[in-house]
């Protein structure tokens, strides 16, 4: 069987959920595409660019980065 996920991250759910027999792979393979595309055609609104920044990190920082700032806000070190 295979699976196609979208989740949401705003919402915090699963936004969609198909299975497809393995025989249908390539039928899989177009649906994630076009979900694919349809989600990168979306521009992202922002304020700012230091809204944006905010909001969509992972597009301006790098792994080591990311982990900083979240090991810094939840008092790790």
């Amino acid at each position: 069987m295979l699976f196609l996920i979208a989740y949401d991250r705003t919402r915090g759910v699963v936004a969609t959920k198909r299975v497809f027999a393995d025989s249908e792979r390539q039928t899989a393979e177009d649906a994630r595409l076009a979900l694919e595309l349809d989600l990168n055609r979306r521009a992202i609104k922002a304020s700012s660019e230091h809204a944006l920044r905010q909001t969509h990190r992972r597009y301006f920082e790098d792994f080591a980065q990311l982990a900083r700032s979240s090991a810094s806000s939840t008092g790790d070190r």
